[in-house]
């Protein structure tokens, strides 16, 4: 069939077998890098019966201590890649000033339980909300900056027992130098009478930005931490 060109030709190009070759390929490559994208399936159903953990948290800020329990489910159960993962969380306590928010933050976040993927993103979100009081020291010395962030903190401990986390912590070397460093300050400090907390550190001891603990002193020129070696020299 003839086709009539109306209009001014300015330019051409001949098209070859190699061309149509590599036009072939580029198709069949954007094919299979289509093919690849793993997209997320339904949430996951909810089985008769789950595995989990309760986790008890008393605050300054609530008068009643709070029940975290994490519930579990068992993938690819009775197969070498048998592992656990969150499926769902709820908070339980006496206190109901906190309950419309608690009962709202546990639904969100077992949506995105069920939902799969990485849900480790969820405990640097939660740790990071700040109380406007200014938050408050826990047992322990350590600062936590509200209520959101202590749960957060519980999340990471649970993601950390079932394996979905990497527990932070000292090698044997560095656990090493930071009880030979506590052990030569409460020598040297312990004959001048100076006052230890209950958690066994200086009661003038500063915050440690990395551990939220106060247990940071000045030892030989660098301010130290008793209690995770952190050091730095100003």
């Amino acid at each position: 069939m003839a086709v009539k060109i109306e209009k001014k030709i300015v330019g051409y190009a001949l098209v070859n077998e190699e061309d149509k070759a590599k036009a072939a390929a580029d198709a069949q490559a954007q094919k299979e890098a289509a093919n690849k994208i793993v997209q997320l399936g339904e949430p996951l159903s909810r089985p008769d019966k789950l595995v989990g953990n309760t986790y008890k948290i008393k605050t300054p800020v609530t008068e009643h201590a709070l029940y975290i329990t994490i519930n579990d489910v068992i993938m690819n159960e009775d197969t070498p890649q048998e592992h656990r993962r969150p499926f769902e969380i709820f908070i339980n306590s006496k206190n109901m000033e906190h309950f419309q928010w608690i009962v709202a933050l546990t639904r969100v976040m077992s949506a995105v339980f069920r939902k799969g993927g990485d849900v480790t993103f969820l405990v640097e979100e939660l740790k990071s909300v700040f109380e406007p009081s200014g938050g408050y020291f826990k047992k322990g010395g350590k600062f936590v900056p509200s209520l959101v962030a202590e749960i957060g903190e519980v999340v990471e401990q649970h993601l950390q027992e079932i394996g979905m986390l990497k527990k932070p912590g000292l090698d044997e070397h560095q656990q090493k130098l930071v009880s030979e460093k506590k052990a030569e300050y409460l020598e040297k400090h312990a004959q001048s009478g100076e006052e230890m907390s209950a958690e066994g550190f200086p009661k003038g001891a500063q915050l440690c930005n990395k551990c939220n603990t106060k247990a940071s002193i000045v030892m030989d020129g660098c301010l130290t931490c008793l209690n995770c070696g952190e050091s730095k020299c100003g």
